[in-house]
């Protein structure tokens, strides 16, 4: 099969299209013909060499995938060739083909595309883990978003809107808009604004009951002032830096929970439970409620450019069709 292999860290030039063997499944899991990729910026960092990947002879970057069955392990049940499937996987999704649990996969729904569906279990998953399983949000509860129009915070306005709770998010002056169109009720332009003056005065001074934070740095000391007493902060990514300062004093006097979470180091109990709880809770949306948020597409050979338009411009989503007969 072709694969996207890297065989040393740096620039877009490592990403290079090479022939490597077929994988073979093993007794409970799946072989999957790809038939389209998304990229995260976890993807950019492993490029980098600062986010590794578990090891293997041929290091294929790749978080999510969306594709059809092409053989089924021994001890698998429920699927058969050719079923429409997506999921996330710890590496490998850059290929033709790739194998993974049966129990880390979704049934693609009937009104999306391979396209649409490869943009869903990465960005979809942390979203719903870190608003749900890790906020534990409820309805009438406030929380804040900040990078709203990413791939995850695009994710989590709609998961939040759905469970009744009102919704802030930080974002370029461009793209609040879009956010708001989503399900957003206040947008805060991060270049213009401090996000702490406008949420005290959209909560009346409570502060709101949960931040998603992709950006770190900087934003956890101001997060601290933001969140209400006994608030939860869920820190799902560091697009800034990784070693910020931090008032401890205020985080003990307002009782604040902090919680750091990522999908790739988790054990596969752990990863297949919260894919089957986001299964069996709002996989439906997407047949009415739910929208996938794409910014470009491109074919398997121009990898380098979907890198390259991923650094270049702030918050997207990018999908590469890797098969194009579906």
């Amino acid at each position: 099969m072709k694969a996207v292999v890297l065989e040393k860290y740096g620039g877009v030039e490592e990403l290079r299209i090479k022939s490597v063997p077929d994988p073979q499944p093993e007794a409970q899991e799946l072989l999957i013909k790809v038939h389209s990729t998304a990229l995260n910026r976890a993807d950019i960092l492993q490029r980098m060499g600062l986010y590794p990947a578990p090891p293997s002879k041929y290091e294929i970057p790749g978080l999510e995938f969306a594709g059809t069955v092409k053989d089924i392990g021994s001890e698998v049940t429920g699927f058969s060739i050719g079923d429409q499937v997506m999921g996330i996987v710890t590496s490998g999704a850059y290929a033709e083909l790739l194998t993974v649990h049966h129990r880390q996969v979704m049934v693609i729904p009937e009104s999306l595309n391979m396209q649409q569906a490869a943009a869903i279990p990465e960005a979809w998953l942390t979203a719903y883990d870190a608003l749900v399983d890790k906020g534990g949000l409820q309805k009438h509860q406030t929380c804040l978003i900040h990078a709203g129009a990413s791939g995850v915070g695009t994710a989590a306005i709609q998961i939040a809107k759905r469970l009744g709770a009102k919704i802030a998010i930080t974002a370029s002056e461009a793209k609040i808009v879009s956010c708001m169109d989503l399900g957003a009720d206040q947008g805060i332009d991060y270049r213009k604004e401090d996000f702490v003056e406008v949420v005290e005065t959209w909560t009346n001074g409570n502060g709101v009951n949960i931040i998603i934070d992709l950006v770190g740095g900087s934003y956890l000391q101001h997060n601290v002032k933001a969140i209400s007493t006994k608030g939860i902060i869920v820190q799902v990514g560091l697009m800034g830096s990784g070693k910020p300062e931090l008032d401890l004093g205020t985080l003990l006097r307002k009782r604040i929970t902090l919680i750091g979470t990522v999908l790739r180091s988790r054990s596969l109990e752990e990863k297949t439970a919260l894919t089957q709880n986001f299964s069996n809770h709002l996989l439906s949306e997407f047949e009415s409620q739910f929208k996938t948020v794409i910014d470009s597409v491109f074919p398997f050979e121009s990898i380098a450019e979907a890198h390259t338009r991923m650094e270049t411009v702030s918050y997207t989503h990018l999908t590469l069709p890797t098969n194009r007969e579906v």
